[in-house]
């Protein structure tokens, strides 16, 4: 019997280095802990801030198209671009840990170590072309962030916890019932495999019923975790019971790391021109946005109007990987690129006006009443948050009408032009639910029948990242250019 030999080039640890800076980060907050307790939040804070600077830089520094970790790990630019995208919303989110108000997530070393864990989860996700291992990194991302939703300690966020546990694990079981039929079929995990037996045995009779039964269940899978719909039904409930920050963060990042795994699995089937995969994904993407946009209009709670509207954009983005082409694919990332500064600036401000007990409602913390007046009490926030209103209803010169923009050319340039029609007037049916807000920030008299809203949940932490997400927002203009080339050029690299 021949020994087995292990090829330790093919190792290739400099393709781990983000993902490795992440872990070892988590480890060292432990570590701290272990050997000295009750240390300050700031010390922690600044560490995982640290920590994804660290792994931000490793990312950009990467070579493209190489491959790493046994060639399980594809260094593209689409891995990077996920990387730097899920790396950068962390360094947003993670800020918002020093506020004033004593919440009790944010006293526990383990909840920054769990956050670390979640992150190098995603980035494993978005890195990895193999089934196994993109099994592995959204389980470790999802177990983290259910107990970080959970942390929240509070009953809507145990509630929140609950529901997001139940509806992940129904689509990590469609995810391996789907990898588990690809298997079957081409005796692979690997996709770049994966791509070659399908493209050898397509003309193969009875396969390709399998094999479109085995992407359904991928479809399945990916659609529960970015909400589309019909497998949206914990989202609403699930950002309404975590904390205001965590759920603009749940609407970037888990979406990212998801949709650049669908970038890949889909870009094989829309490469062998099975029609009927890109058919069902379009049908998904429009029949999502426009609902979402249906669900949004009738919400009386501001929170779970943007829950709806994520659910929305979801939709809107898919319709650019089904294009499966270099704009179509460059477009998905600059607009998200640009909507996770937006979304997470909306989401933060209204943390800023949280109070600990519902004091307009007796169901909602954020109901649109509370916001009536705003621009009495509280003028620059309510000015800041009209800005992100108005950027994710897309109205120009603001950064998501680029982004819009940019999808839509996607569309008509592939010839789809009436599902360019269709998206079209989903967006200018969201100007109506994100222009309800202005009206009752600007508008409205001040609802004071509940007591009025103090925004005692201020720290110079949340105002530098509700300014960074507003001047990104508003300056998109200047810089739409050189970053739409940069992500086109390192997608166009990768092949795609």
């Amino acid at each position: 019997m021949a020994p087995i030999t292990i090829d330790f080039a093919s190792l290739n640890l400099m393709t781990l280095a983000p993902m490795l800076v992440v872990l070892f980060g988590a480890l060292v907050i432990l570590t701290i802990d272990l050997i000295k307790s009750d240390l300050d939040k700031t010390l922690y804070t600044t560490l995982t801030i640290l920590t994804l600077f660290i792994a931000l830089g490793a990312t950009l520094s990467l070579n493209i198209n190489e491959r790493g970790l046994f060639n399980t790990i594809l260094i593209d630019g689409v891995s990077v671009l996920g990387q730097a995208i899920i790396i950068i919303a962390s360094m947003l989110f993670i800020p918002l840990a020093l506020t004033k108000r004593k919440f009790h997530e944010f006293s526990y070393p383990e909840f920054f170590s769990l956050f670390l864990f979640m992150v190098f989860g995603f980035q494993f996700m978005a890195a990895s072309d193999n089934l196994i291992l993109i099994f592995v990194g959204l389980e470790t991302a999802s177990l983290a962030l259910y107990t970080l939703i959970a942390m929240h300690n509070t009953k809507l966020a145990h509630e929140a916890a609950i529901k997001y546990f139940t509806m992940g694990a129904m689509a990590s079981g469609f995810f391996a019932m789907g990898a588990a039929a690809i298997y079957g079929l081409t005796g692979s995990v690997e996709m770049d495999t994966i791509a070659k037996v399908f493209q050898e045995r397509l003309n193969d009779a009875g396969i390709l019923i399998p094999l479109i039964g085995g992407a359904l269940l991928m479809v399945v899978a990916i659609g529960f975790k970015v909400s589309l719909i019909p497998f949206h039904m914990w989202t609403p409930d699930t950002y309404e019971g975590a904390s205001a920050p965590m759920a603009g963060y749940m609407s970037i990042v888990p979406k990212i790391s998801m949709m650049v795994v669908a970038m890949r699995l889909f870009g094989i089937y829309l490469e062998l021109d099975i029609e009927i995969i890109q058919d069902v994904i379009i049908a998904l993407a429009v029949i999502t946005t426009t609902l979402a946009n249906m669900m949004a209009l009738v919400q009386e709670d501001v929170k779970r109007m943007l829950a709806y509207s994520s659910i929305s954009h979801a939709g809107f983005v898919l319709i650019a990987i089904a294009l499966d082409t270099t704009k179509g694919y460059s477009s998905f990332f600059l607009y998200y690129g640009l909507f996770m500064f937006t979304n997470l600036g909306a989401f933060t401000v209204l943390w800023v006006s949280r109070h600990k007990y519902n004091i307009h409602d007796e169901r909602f913390h954020h109901p649109y009443s509370k916001f009536a007046g705003m621009i009495h009490r509280s003028p620059i926030s309510a000015i800041i948050m009209a800005i992100f209103m108005l950027s994710l209803a897309g109205v120009p010169p603001f950064s998501l009408f680029w982004g819009k923009l940019y999808i839509l050319s996607a569309i008509v340039d592939s010839e789809w032009y009436i599902v360019a029609v269709i998206m079209a007037l989903n967006s200018a049916i969201a100007i109506y639910y994100y222009l309800k807000l202005i009206v009752y920030m600007f508008l409205k008299p001040e609802d004071i029948s509940g007591g009025k809203v103090v925004y005692a949940n201020r720290a110079l932490s949340l105002e530098i990242v509700i300014g960074i997400a507003a001047f990104v927002t508003v300056t998109s203009i200047f810089y739409i250019d050189p970053l739409l080339s940069f992500i086109t050029n390192l997608v166009g690299a990768s092949g795609y």
